[in-house]
This record gives C-alpha cells, structure tokens and sequence, in this order.
C-alpha cells in the first residue's frame, strides 16, 4: 500500500494536481478521472487503511470527520441545494480501484442511479 498514489499523497511525497482543503489529518483533492463535474476524493492522511474493511472502532471519528468535510465541501461549492452523493467503494467488486480508503464526493449534475449494469462474480 505504500506504493499507493493516495498513501504518497497523505505523507506529502506527491501533491494532487488541485487540492480543495488539506490540514493535519485530511486531505481532498480533485479526482484525475471525473465521474461528475464535481468529484472530489477525501483521504486520510495519518492512518494507512487500505479500505473500510481495515477499519476499527477507534477509526470512527475519522471516517466521521472525513463525510463532514465532505458537507462542508458540498456547502461551500453550492451543491446542497440539488443535492451530491457521498461514496467508499470497498474492494475489487465494490468498485475500488486505489488500494487506499478514500470518500468520493460527486455533484454539479444529476447522477444516475442504475446499477443494472455490473459483471457477475466468476
């Protein structure tokens, strides 16, 4: 996981292309790869959890720290009014593709809610 693009950026090695908010303990940066016209990814940057399974109880203050600052970025690029969505894909199948926990925060457009195209497990 070390070798993760998300675990160089949470130590500072490489810096995201355009970050939205940074402080000790969080980093938000806009995604490379859109999914919406906003897509932010918000990662933690003093824990080193490869998804949310690695997560303990003690780990619960940081996942709730990550969705808030995802409200508050939701707030402050006006996209509560029609509303966003808030995601952690977890796993292969679960759409994860950086080995990394981070929260996807997606607005600035209506997002469509078919899940009806998926590949079957093999």
């Amino acid at each position: 996981m070390e070798d993760s693009i998300f675990y160089k950026f949470a130590k500072g090695e490489l810096k995201p292309d355009k970050i939205r908010f940074e402080d000790d303990k969080l980093l938000a940066f806009d995604d490379i790869n859109p999914n919406a016209p906003t897509h932010i990814l918000i990662i933690p940057k003093n824990r080193n959890l490869r998804s949310i399974v690695q997560m303990t109880s003690e780990d619960t203050k940081l996942l709730g720290s990550m969705i808030y600052r995802a409200k508050l970025l939701a707030d402050e690029l006006g996209l509560a009014e029609n509303g966003y969505r808030l995601t952690i894909n977890v796993g292969k199948w679960g759409g994860q593709v950086v080995p990394y926990l981070h929260l996807h925060l997606l607005g600035g457009a209506q997002l469509s809610g078919d899940l009806s195209q998926f590949t079957k497990a093999e």
